[in-house]
């Protein structure tokens, strides 16, 4: 038997869930830092499976972008955190690379895709070419330095079962306008494919690795003008040295810096062996690309260095565990003298940090870092779990109806 309850108690205890969905999916989803434009979350969480993504549901400019397979799609998955806490999800086609933030974390580029995504509306806009793969920022947010792969997709074959063509190409090195795709090659010389790129402070240069025979991972390290394409001076690296990613250039522009490794190198090395190498910075001389002979030991396993704070390097830094789903990631500053500073932390399976530029140079990273807010859903999915209520209230209106109807008849 059910309950006594008034005609219009039903009602309102349905319309009373409804209006609490939806305040929680407005100011109260997730706690607004007191200094958003100055703080930085010191540790960042899985979201919720059901995490809204930056298009159903736009977060405004970011203050970190991680990837990681916990999610909803079950596979490599970029995570934005808002300059408000606001968790979103940056959805990846299965093979996608991870994505560049633009220097001020309001733009966001899909490698290969020509897609630039506004991080304030989440509109995805198709503002150049596809297949190009972006390297780095110019710092000033204008332009990108990117790489075109010109390998023929598909072999072919004469009549005398000859090879027709050399499906192996030399790279184009490129300089793109990523909002109006403008782009302009730059003869760098011949690459068999560009690996990393960075451009020194004032945008007037860039230096580019990446091997000169795709049978082999030695590098050939490149400076060229970002507007003619002239070659400054350029050196081969043996297989222990990588330049070391998209913020090697140090910010007085001097120094030009490589990740060198102890351990076992070759494509024949077992990712044990990998995970097992020890890592430290070493720097060129940017006029003339001499070693300069000064060395920072990297501690744990060493992917990329992104950019500068207060002149100390900021790096990726990967834990050594060989199942991707028990790494942790960290974006380390480390000092000249080798101390370091863990600025943000994720939990196991990130699998890269991304933090912008202009924010990573002088943010606080605050150690009360706010979680992922379980009301932050699309929008949709607000009607679907209302629902249930609304045909429960209409059950009991109709129960309490016919029970009225029952004692107010004859007998």
């Amino acid at each position: 038997m059910f309950p006594r309850v008034s005609r219009r108690a039903a009602p309102r205890a349905a319309l009373s869930i409804v209006a609490t969905v939806a305040l929680a999916s407005g100011p109260l989803a997730a706690p607004v830092a007191a200094a958003a434009t100055d703080t930085a979350p010191a540790r960042v969480y899985d979201p919720w499976l059901w995490q809204a993504t930056i298009g159903q549901r736009p977060a405004g400019p970011a203050s970190v972008v991680f990837y990681t397979s916990n999610t909803r799609y079950f596979e490599s998955t970029g995570v934005l955190v808002g300059r408000d806490g606001a968790y979103r999800l940056i959805p990846l086609q299965v093979g996608e690379d991870h994505g560049l933030l633009s220097p001020d974390g309001r733009h966001y580029v899909r490698p290969h895709r020509g897609v630039l995504v506004d991080l304030t509306t989440g509109e995805e806009l198709r503002t150049h070419r596809p297949g190009i793969r972006a390297l780095a920022w110019s710092p000033d947010g204008r332009a990108l330095l990117g790489t075109r792969d010109n390998d023929d997709a598909v072999i072919t074959y004469g009549p005398d079962n000859q090879q027709l063509n050399d499906p192996a190409k030399p790279d184009d090195l490129l300089v793109v306008d990523p909002y109006g795709g403008v782009e302009r090659v730059l003869p760098a010389g011949t690459f068999a494919s560009h690996a990393v790129g960075a451009w020194s402070p004032d945008g007037s240069l860039v230096v580019v690795a990446g091997p000169t025979d795709p049978a082999t991972e030695r590098q050939r390290l490149t400076v060229t003008d970002a507007a003619t394409g002239g070659v400054r001076w350029q050196r081969d690296l043996d297989e222990r040295h990588l330049l070391a990613g998209r913020g090697a250039w140090s910010p007085d522009g001097a120094r030009i810096a490589l990740l060198a490794f102890d351990g076992c190198a070759g494509l024949a090395c077992t990712l044990e062996e990998v995970a097992a190498r020890s890592w430290r910075l070493e720097f060129l001389d940017a006029a003339t690309g001499r070693p300069l002979g000064t060395t920072v030991p990297v501690g744990g396993w060493a992917t990329e260095l992104v950019g500068w704070r207060h002149g100390d390097a900021v790096l990726n830094r990967l834990s050594r565990e060989t199942a991707f789903q028990e790494r942790h990631a960290s974006l380390v500053a480390l000092t000249a003298g080798g101390s370091e500073q863990v600025l943000v932390t994720g939990p196991p399976g990130v699998s890269g940090i991304d933090v912008p530029a202009d924010l990573l140079a002088d943010a606080v990273f605050t150690g009360s870092a706010p979680r992922p807010s379980p009301w932050a859903a699309p929008l949709w999915l607000y009607p679907v779990v209302a629902l249930p209520a609304l045909l429960l209230a209409v059950l009991l209106i109709h129960a309490l109806r016919r029970r009225r109807q029952r004692r107010a008849s004859p007998g």
